[in-house]
């Protein structure tokens, strides 16, 4: 640090006090961004000089430095990544929040922004919008599939009103509601007239003789899958093409020996038995719950809310089809 807090703790009004405005929320971002001072002056049409002003006044009402001064530029520090953080957070809910307002102006029921992994992706999420949209025909929904260790933080920082995954390890569970909504079943995806397609019972030394295209080092479905070879002391394939995106990888699939590994849903949807095989296996492999995330105290806005709702509404009648089944 290069400055030492000379202050108490903060009391709750303490953005008041020391005049933060949407200026310094910008700036830090800027700052961040760029790491210089000019640069990000720049790019905020500010001069220099009223930028590194309105830094260290801001510095100075808070006893504390927050951006650490060296010759290559600025870096935030420890208090500097914290303003970071609840800038982008702020400043992405003032969007969403002007797109509500114009969404109300324009006549229609407001902005819904969801992150989701693949599966519910592509089955149950589009049945509530489309449910949804029977009450609020004017409702903008906008959907972004990723894999969970990409959406919790983009949750946190205000991009999606909800989430549609699961909570990663690293992440407090204490800044969420969780409802569970259930397993992902997995499989292994070949195309029509690969080597396997007409083996009875493939196993996994057969298998990774074949090129992959697997989700990233780090995602669920990829540890699934590394750990599935471990248990049977097999090493990985040789050649492994990372991606998160599922038609990337029924593109190679369909057009070489390579091999995939995606959920049951997203295959009985997206892999047309013409083109493509669901390889058999002796084991019925699955990943962890997801289920839909909201932040603890976040207040969901009505079409939110309503979206929600429907969501919960076709889980239940699900669960319930199920049991009774």
């Amino acid at each position: 640090m290069t400055r030492k807090q000379t202050m108490g703790a903060l009391p709750p009004d303490w953005f008041l006090r020391v005049r933060l405005k949407l200026r310094h929320l910008q700036l830090f971002l800027a700052l961040d961004e760029h790491r210089n001072l000019h640069r990000a002056a720049a790019s905020l049409s500010m001069s220099q000089p009223a930028a590194s002003k309105l830094l260290g006044d801001l510095e100075n009402q808070l006893g504390v430095a927050l951006f650490d001064r060296h010759s290559r530029g600025v870096t935030p520090n420890w208090y500097g990544e914290i303003m970071v953080r609840h800038a982008r957070s702020i400043l992405s809910e003032l969007h969403h929040t002007g797109d509500e307002l114009n969404a109300l102006r324009e006549g229609n029921a407001g902005v819904v922004s969801v992150g989701t992994v693949m599966a519910p992706a592509v089955t149950l999420l589009t049945s509530a919008i489309e449910r949804v949209h029977r009450d609020l025909p004017g409702l903008k929904v906008r959907v972004d599939v990723d894999v969970s260790k990409a959406l919790i933080p983009r949750l946190l920082e205000g991009e999606f009103d909800f989430a549609i995954t699961r909570i990663p390890e690293g992440f407090s569970t204490e800044h969420f509601v969780f409802e569970e909504i259930g397993e992902e079943e997995i499989c292994f995806v070949c195309r029509e007239g690969h080597p396997l397609a007409g083996k009875t019972q493939p196993t996994l030394a057969d298998m990774v003789v074949y090129p992959w295209s697997l989700q990233p080092p780090g995602a669920l479905m990829r540890q699934r899958v590394e750990h599935l070879l471990m248990q049977h002391d097999i090493e990985a394939p040789d050649r492994i093409v990372d991606t998160p995106d599922v038609l990337v990888s029924l593109a190679l699939v369909a057009k070489s020996d390579t091999l995939t590994v995606t959920t049951r849903q997203v295959a009985d949807l997206l892999c047309a038995p013409q083109r493509f095989r669901i390889l058999p296996f002796t084991e019925t492999l699955s990943v962890q719950p997801y289920g839909l995330v909201s932040l603890r105290k976040q207040r969901l806005s009505p079409g939110a809310g309503a979206l929600m709702s429907t969501l919960r509404e076709i889980i239940a009648h699900q669960r319930q089809l199920a049991i009774s089944g």
